[in-house]
């Protein structure tokens, strides 16, 4: 069975307090995050990454404030989630023979200017080509990024788990109510410890 990793927005502006859009708590996740992919090293699982990846003048920033601006420190991935030479898939449409080129690197990174992993064209595209037996989420904000990322990966009809403690989100109820959902589209919950075996 093929097991695909799916660590959404793992950044800094993201995880840690002083990044631009901090998700309150995030830092607390880092470890579980880093074994997570200590554990994919190990055992060769892929990892499938998003990141935002924005202009300084993004229209994103009228609905959120500044942040992920491409280049900058703060858009870099946390170093526990990165791999060495990750494959990045930039936010337009590539053709089906280059996307082959990448389906057996062990980290690709997507670039988004949205919430919504999906909206990055070629995501889809390879998601096919990798016909992936399971996918087990992680990363942040639960209800915004990740929601959107775990049930456009139910959409492909795979089963999909996510990691309980190795998710973070902003509002407590809005949590829930995503938590819920997702449970009701099909999805499971899971942890770091399930996942990994305790290793």
């Amino acid at each position: 069975m093929k097991t695909v990793f799916f660590d959404v927005d793992t950044q800094l502006d993201f995880v840690f307090p002083a990044g631009a859009l901090a998700v309150p708590g995030a830092e607390l996740i880092f470890p579980a995050l880093t074994k997570l992919t200590r554990f994919a090293v190990t055992f060769g699982i892929q990892i499938i990454s998003t990141v935002d990846a924005h202009s300084e003048d993004d229209p994103e920033f009228r609905i959120w404030k500044p942040h992920c601006v491409a280049g900058t420190f703060g858009q870099t991935k946390t170093v526990g989630t990165l791999l060495p030479q990750p494959i990045v898939i930039p936010n337009q449409v590539m053709g089906r023979d280059s996307l082959l080129t990448t389906v057996s690197a062990p980290q690709i990174i997507f670039e988004k200017q949205s919430i919504d992993c999906f909206s990055n064209p070629s995501l889809s595209t390879l998601l096919q080509l990798l016909a992936a037996d399971r996918y087990v989420v992680y990363g942040v904000a639960t209800e915004h990024c990740v929601q959107h990322a775990v049930f456009g990966l139910l959409a492909t009809g795979a089963p999909v788990a996510l990691v309980e403690d190795a998710i973070c989100g902003i509002d407590t109820n809005e949590i829930q109510k995503t938590l819920t959902k997702f449970r009701e589209g099909g999805g499971t919950l899971t942890t770091v410890t399930a996942e990994t075996g305790g290793i």
